[in-house]
Formats: structure tokens, sequence, C-alpha cells
């Protein structure tokens, strides 16, 4: 049996998840062979999802998201380095709730400086996986970590975050480390307008609608000195928006691609040699609902199993979608904790007991038939 979950947000990562099940799963079958592999979509846990497939786990100081020193991860495996934007500027690295202040000031040159080492490490290529951010600077601070030069008027670096947009007259990109780039995402909005990065993600990070014109003003005028400067527009390519606009400026100045954030990890895993061997898998995370068919980890982790032609079943805190819904998508069953233990802050709290009693379950109701099937 394959394990590849995706993490329980607010409860636990990835490979906890993986470890809950695979040992329900022996509570039930002691002698079951179980290859664990948790996967992630390019968010919060995708380091720790690398790590588990046998990446390196290296550590640094870098500069978060309000300008203080935190320690960061990302991963690395030969010539490929992982680096994922929460961990240097995610939401979670905030000192207290976002604010209006943040949403203003807040920088991505932690992930710049992520980047940076990892190329000074003798990486060649970057997976960059962008969620979770706390900042919408359109990758000013990410830009600046690499050796590109922001400058204002009087040329002088311009102040950090997206308001300090607004005061850019040319950037230099003489200096910029040059690396090869993937940005691992699954959103897809542009950059500017009612779908952009600062109308749709800006609110999440405290700002109110004066702050949001005021970073959509910002974001704009970045666009038009990339495109006078570099000659590049990419203000509506999909996952432009990305990461308060990081994915723009990784499009347009980094020359990065842009892929689904699952397919890319399930490729780093190696996935379909695990898969070559398995007559079950199992996936998830912590809700099961609209977002999750719009490419999110389990979607690519059946679709994968689908190919292979083995059988998938899912695994959640919650489900809102029906079981019916969740066939046409390629899941066989669907098992959430909230089947067990109705009250969502009981889940939350006990959420590796329940996860342990569903893999109970699934191999009880799953094992004998997919042996069957396969003989």
């Amino acid at each position: 049996m394959l394990v590849a979950p995706d993490k329980f947000k607010g409860s636990l990562t990835a490979p906890q998840v993986a470890e809950h099940i695979v040992a329900g799963l022996r509570r039930s079958r002691p002698d079951l062979p179980v290859v664990s592999a948790p996967v992630a979509d390019g968010g919060d846990g995708t380091v720790d999802a690398m790590v588990a497939a046998g990446f390196a786990r290296l550590q640094t100081g870098v500069t978060g998201p309000v300008g203080k020193q935190v320690a960061a991860s990302f991963a690395m495996r030969g010539e490929t380095a992982v680096v994922e934007l929460a961990e240097a500027s995610g939401l979670r690295l905030l000192p207290d709730r976002p604010s209006a202040t943040t949403a203003l000031t807040a920088t991505s040159a932690g992930t710049g400086e992520l980047m940076r080492t990892a190329a000074m490490r003798g990486a060649k290529h970057i997976v960059l996986g962008l969620g979770g951010s706390a900042c919408t600077d359109g990758g000013a601070g990410m830009l600046t970590a690499l050796g590109a030069r922001l400058l204002d008027e009087d040329e002088k670096p311009i102040p950090p975050g997206g308001a300090g947009l607004l005061r850019l007259a040319r950037i230099d990109t003489r200096d910029l480390i040059r690396v090869s780039v993937t940005v691992a995402s699954d959103v897809d909005n542009p950059l500017l307008g009612s779908r952009g990065a600062a109308e749709v993600y800006a609110p999440q990070k405290g700002a109110g609608p004066s702050e949001v014109a005021q970073l959509q003003a910002g974001l704009a005028h970045l666009a038009e000195i990339v495109r006078r400067d570099l000659g590049v527009d990419a203000t509506d390519r999909p996952g432009a928006g990305a990461a308060g606009g990081v994915g723009f400026t990784a499009l347009a100045v980094l020359g990065a691609s842009m892929r689904p954030g699952i397919e890319i990890l399930l490729e780093q895993l190696d996935f379909d040699a695990l898969l070559a061997g398995a007559r079950l898998v199992i996936t998830g995370e912590g809700s099961l609902d609209r977002q999750t068919l719009h490419g999110k980890a389990p979607i690519g982790v059946a679709r994968a199993a689908a190919r292979a032609e083995v059988p998938v079943v899912a695994v959640s805190g919650q489900r809102q979608l029906t079981r019916d819904v969740l066939r046409r998508f390629g899941f066989e069953d669907a098992y959430a904790l909230t089947d067990i233990e109705p009250d969502p802050e009981v889940c939350m709290a006990q959420a590796g007991p329940l996860l342990e009693e569903l893999a109970v379950r699934i191999a009880d109701a799953h094992l004998e038939q997919s042996l069957s099937r396969n003989r």
C-alpha cells in the first residue's frame, strides 16, 4: 500500500499524517508492506515532503516578512533545490496578526535569500513553491536579494513592501543571480484586476480597501517599469498573482516556468516508480472540498494512480464533497475524521489517533478487495 497524503493544516504535517496512517494500517495487518510518500502542492509543507522523500534539509537565517531575522529551511538533492516561500516570507512568520501596516510593508526578501543560498551551494535548478505569503510586494524583495537593484528617482533602493513599489524608477538586473526556476503553484490569478494579487489576497494579509488600492497601484507601476526596462509583459499570465505578485517577478524577470505544484512534487518523488508495485493508494488533506478539485495534492495523486490503474482512497479531517463527486475524480472511497468524531475541534486536537482508526477501517474494507483484484 502506498500512503501519499498532504498535510492536515493546523494539525499535522504531511509526514505526520503518513506516519499515523501507516501505524493504523500495521495495527490491522502487522506484516502489510507499506511505502510512505507524503506529498505537497507547492505551499506550506513542501520542504517537509521533499525531506521525507530523501532530500537534505538545509537551514539558514533570512530576512522575515517584517524585516526581522528568522530561521528558514530549503531542501536540496544534487543540483535541485526546493524553496518554499512560506518558510521565509509566510503569514505564519508575522509576530502578530496581519495588519494594514504589515500588508503594505511585508517583503519577500527572505525567499530570495533562500534562493541565493541554494545557488551558492550548487543548485542549478530551483523549484519555488508559492503559497501562504505575507507580502504583496510583487517579488521586489526577492529580486533585491538575488542581486537586482530596484531604485527610486534619487538612485536609492526603494523601501520594502508593496507600498514602496510606487517609488520605483528603474530596475537594474546586471548583477542578478541567474538560475533555472520552476514555480510550483496551483494559483492561476493574473497580477492585476479583480482577480489579481491585491484584490483577492491582500485582504487576507491585513489590507483594508485603501491598502488594497495602494497595493494594486504599486503592482501596476512595477509591471510598467518591468515592461519598459526589461521588455517583458507578464501581468496576464496565469499565476502572475501568486504570493502577492512573486509569481509575476519569477515569470517576467527570472524567466521561470510555472506548473501545478503537485505535478512537480510527484516527479521529484519518482511517484510513477512507487506506483508500479502498489495495490492501493491512500491520499488526502485536511479538508476535501471544492478547492481540492482544482489541482490540489489529492487530485494530482489520484490522476497519477489512475494512469497506473491503481485504486485510490482519500482521508481528510472533514469532507464537504459527496462520495459520488469524488468517484468522478478517481477516488474509490473517502473517509473523514468527522465520520468518527463529529466535533471539529476534537478532530483537530486528536487528529493522529483518529487517523489511525480510519486506517484500520481502510485496511479492513479495502485490503482483501485490492488483493483479490490484483491476484
